[in-house]
């Protein structure tokens, strides 16, 4: 029997997710800045010669508005794409990273309207469903999120499938989908086997089936390295403790200890209180 994920499993989950998701989201609004963005357009990659004045310039404001997305500056952001539209209005690229922005504003209405609009523009535009998905399952919408999802991995192009693989995967435990979000996670994990949020999530989602062992394996490889975090390390320390190993309990609390004293984590530990 699978118990459900306790509330500080989900915080722990969605925590460390929701920092790396920032950046991939992030990243995503340039990446295929190089395609057309009209649905009906037939001419494929655009080159330098194809693109009008008004589009350079929506792609400079765009470029910007991602650094300072990356900073933390979102309003700026906001003003940037906002110039870029008004250069270029059918600039997908430029409403899917605005959709970004709302949604790191909380403003999950316009961040709708957005991601509605870069898909308008350009139907296989992977990013943008990846990110409408995300959305979707923030506001508990599962179905719709996972249709954004399976379209976006349709895509043949798409070269982020391990990116949303892993937030199908997320999102699939929020659905209470165990099964499911444990295929998910393990595809995104054999196409990037290096990214210790997808590590985390899988080892997260093995321990609360209480597949002990399974669980070791991903979370070990994350706090042997320079990912490990109070979270993981927190994981890992649960983790050993159910297999009965006390020297990588010992292990692993010193170094939580060390590393994060003023941890969550750390006060967890300090009490005994390995449910948290």
């Amino acid at each position: 029997m699978i118990k459900a994920p306790s509330t500080a499993q989900q915080r722990m989950m969605q925590a460390l997710f929701g920092v790396a998701a920032a950046v991939l989201l992030a990243a995503c609004a340039t990446k295929d800045a190089g395609v057309a963005s009209t649905a009906g357009n037939a001419a494929g990659i655009m080159t330098d010669s194809d693109e009008g004045n008004a589009r350079k310039r929506a792609r400079l404001r765009i470029e910007l508005a991602v650094g300072y997305f990356e900073q933390g500056q979102p309003t700026v952001a906001l003003d940037e794409i906002k110039q870029a539209l008004a250069a270029d209005p059918t600039f997908a690229d430029a409403y899917n990273l605005r959709g970004l922005v709302y949604m790191r504003l909380d403003d999950a209405g316009l961040a709708e309207d957005s991601f509605r609009r870069a898909i308008a523009l350009n139907p296989r535009d992977a990013n943008a469903l990846h990110n409408y998905g995300w959305l979707l399952c923030q506001q508990n919408r599962f179905g719709d999120a996972q249709q954004q999802f399976s379209t976006a991995l349709a895509i043949p192009s798409y070269g982020d499938r391990a990116k949303t693989l892993m937030t199908q995967g997320v999102c699939q435990v929020r659905a209470g989908q165990r099964t499911e979000a444990e295929r998910s996670l393990t595809q995104a994990y054999e196409l990037d086997a290096g990214n210790p949020v997808i590590g985390y999530n899988l080892a997260s989602l093995l321990a609360q089936r209480e597949d002990w062992s399974r669980a070791q394996f991903y979370i070990r490889r994350i706090n042997n390295g320079p990912s490990a975090n109070a979270e993981t390390l927190w994981l890992g320390i649960k983790v050993e403790r159910r297999l009965n190993n006390r020297d990588a309990v010992t292990q692993l609390a010193g170094q939580l200890q060390r590393r994060f004293p003023q941890s969550r984590e750390a006060g967890a530990y300090e009490r005994g209180n390995f449910n948290d």
